[in-house]
């Protein structure tokens, strides 16, 4: 199923109630989720993603703007009965209910034709267990299991009535790193083996970039790049999506285009050809340094050996943060010691950004 927001909007009143000041949660959003996708809502808290999966299962009604499934105009249909699947961070199950009665819920509110006999009700929650990997469980209490254990219980009852869309709500943000890691492959798989299309929110880059087939970038609620994960970390549009992908984040420093050079207090650091001579920010992937460089001078602070690869952190007087990263390979001949040193940029791994709009400038 297709989900498609056009002019998406919602205001929320200000906390000043003298000004009577509007919130814009969400602004104008326009995209189209293609069926059987798993898109990522992905951006700092408050940026809208949450606000946006709300409005997409009816939880919340659009100031502004159209929410459609396939070509069905669901706008003004309550969440009842738009078909969804909804999964959040705490959870939320029953305690007194066992496994298989909470995954078995929702199916005893289906009325008229779609009312299933309790054979029926049963056979399709072990149907979903097994999907999820805990039919062993099913007379258990939420009690008796782990944290990823009552995700999964979540997420099985989310998708017991085979939603058209699966909403997930930050689901892995309450579990430990190697849970989490577990826990998201197993979206992946579960995703891909029911072709639901699904939209997961996240604030964890990581989490986004290893598990989605398209990712949303917001910021105070306006999107601001829509893509591929890979795609838009090798093409960022401005510096803030530049800068909130990666780990390690990418490296930025401030200096000016002269005649087709980047110069940076005077030294020419990396060819522009073609670029007005402004004011720019330079950004630089960790990955984008070749040691023993020529061009791009910095100062050494320590080497971290990381099995293959090196870290250098490095300092520049020019840099937006007091502590930069390069990652290059172990094989090559780093001393152990500070000192001034040089790299040489790669093109594909450092972008231009003006520094008036920060949009990114391109050559």
């Amino acid at each position: 199923m297709k989900v498609v927001l056009k002019h998406l909007t919602k205001k929320f009143p200000g906390k000043n109630k003298k000004s009577h000041e509007e919130v814009i949660a969400v602004n104008d959003f326009d995209f189209e989720i293609p069926d059987g996708k798993l898109v990522g809502l992905l951006g700092p808290s408050g940026c809208g993603k949450s606000t946006t999966l709300n409005l997409i299962s009816g939880l919340e009604a659009p100031t502004e703007g159209q929410v459609f499934f396939g070509e069905d105009d669901v706008t003004n249909v309550p969440v009842e009965n738009r078909g969804v699947g909804l999964v959040f961070q705490n959870y939320a199950l029953y305690p007194h209910l066992t496994v298989e009665e909470n995954i078995i819920f929702p199916l005893q509110n289906l009325k008229g034709a779609e009312k299933l006999t309790k054979e029926q009700m049963k056979e399709k929650a072990l149907e979903v267990a097994k999907l999820v990997q805990i039919e062993d469980y099913m007379e258990r209490k939420p009690k008796a299991l782990s944290g990823g254990q009552q995700q999964r219980v979540a997420i099985a009852r989310a998708l017991v009535k085979m939603p058209k869309v699966l909403l997930l709500d930050e689901p892995l943000s309450n579990l430990d790193a190697r849970l989490r890691l577990q826990t998201r492959e197993e979206l992946r798989r579960i995703q891909k083996e029911t072709g639901i299309t699904t939209i997961f929110v996240t604030h964890d880059q990581e989490e986004a970039m290893s598990i989605c087939d398209l990712m949303v970038v917001m910021k105070a609620g306006v999107v601001h790049q829509i893509g591929r994960p890979q795609d838009i970390y090798d093409d960022p549009k401005n510096l803030f999506v530049a800068q909130f992908l990666g780990t390690p984040p990418i490296n930025v420093f401030t200096g000016k285009v002269e005649n087709g050079k980047v110069m940076i207090n005077g030294d020419d650091v990396f060819d522009a050809p073609g670029v007005p001579d402004q004011e720019v920010y330079l950004a630089v992937r960790p990955e984008g340094f070749i040691p023993n460089g020529s061009r791009f001078r910095y100062m050494r602070e320590r080497r971290e050996i990381m099995g293959r690869d090196v870290s250098i952190i490095f300092t520049h007087e020019n840099a937006l943060n007091p502590n930069n990263r390069a990652i290059v390979s172990a094989e090559e001949n780093i001393p152990e010691q500070p000192g001034e040193a040089f790299f040489d940029l790669k093109p594909a791994k450092t972008f231009l950004f003006s520094r008036e709009t920060e949009e990114r400038i391109r050559f």
